[in-house]
């Protein structure tokens, strides 16, 4: 009898402690937090999330979890994936989803970016804009592909280098103790020359600018000058235009000589004169 009652008691001890733990799975996967929402968002890489992943809001608690991932019907170069969170949950319209890892050995869970304040909530089944996915060994793939390029600009920084050294030599032996005496001296004597002349070069400058102010009236003569002399070629060039059929025609030969035929000359004017 006794062995029937222990056998009893550790039967209901086991029962209890399966209910407990049935209990404590359904409480920690929220199946005792009453109604979730559903949201939807795709992924063009899921970072190896499996159905049941966690869900996080701005990287802080557990808000929900991944219910299902498939690829899109419309699309399969990217997954969707399905999630729900805690009914309530400030889920807006700009909010947006990405996938991340707390440490670098840690599993990825699917966070929720909080939106901005004054947006409004976000229907139950909206899909939120997500972010792509980085993964580690695709990062270190990149890294690899330019580790050639950075290895040459380190050899081009350090011929660089090489050459920038020389030129700094140089500009110190261009400015040793004995060439910045020399400049110093130059210096000194160009303030000095500089000195020695100012009162002349002072009165050279108000010459020039009293010649200048004696100019202007032979200039503006000049002026008046060349538009006469622009007027006077006007009225040549008018009176020629005028006059230009007589002009061709007293040049001709033949109007010279019928002219000179015609017309007494002074000789004979005077023979008839004197009777002779």
């Amino acid at each position: 009898m006794e062995s029937k009652r222990e056998q009893a008691m550790v039967g209901m001890f086991v029962l209890v402690a399966a209910a407990v733990l049935i209990a404590t799975v359904f409480a920690l996967t929220g199946a005792f937090g009453g109604t979730a929402a559903t949201y939807r968002a795709y992924f063009p890489f899921a970072g190896g999330l499996e159905p049941g992943a966690t869900v996080r809001y701005a990287g802080g608690p557990k808000v929900g979890r991944v219910e299902k991932l498939q690829l899109d019907p419309k699309d399969s170069s990217r997954i969707e994936i399905t999630f729900s969170v805690k009914s309530g949950l400030p889920v807006k319209t700009d909010s947006h989803v990405k996938i991340m890892s707390l440490s670098p050995l840690g599993d990825n869970h699917l966070e929720i970016v909080p939106g901005s304040e004054k947006a409004a909530m976000a229907a139950v089944g909206t899909i939120l804009p997500s972010d792509p996915y980085v993964d580690f060994n695709a990062l270190t793939a990149k890294i690899n592909d330019i580790a050639p390029q950075a290895q040459q600009l380190l050899k081009t920084l350090n011929d660089r280098a090489g050459d920038l050294q020389v030129t700094i030599a140089r500009v110190n032996d261009l400015l040793n103790d004995s060439n910045r005496a020399n400049l110093a001296g130059t210096l000194a004597e160009t303030r000095g020359m500089i000195a020695e002349n100012r009162s002349s070069v002072k009165s050279t400058v108000q010459n020039l600018s009293s010649a200048t102010k004696k100019l202007e009236p032979l200039l503006e003569d000049l002026r008046k000058t060349s538009a006469q002399a622009n007027e006077a070629l006007n009225h040549v060039d008018s009176l020629i235009g005028e006059n230009r059929a007589d002009v061709r025609q007293a040049v001709k030969p033949d109007g010279w000589t019928r002219r000179s035929t015609s017309t007494p000359t002074i000789s004979t004017s005077c023979s008839k004169t004197c009777g002779m």
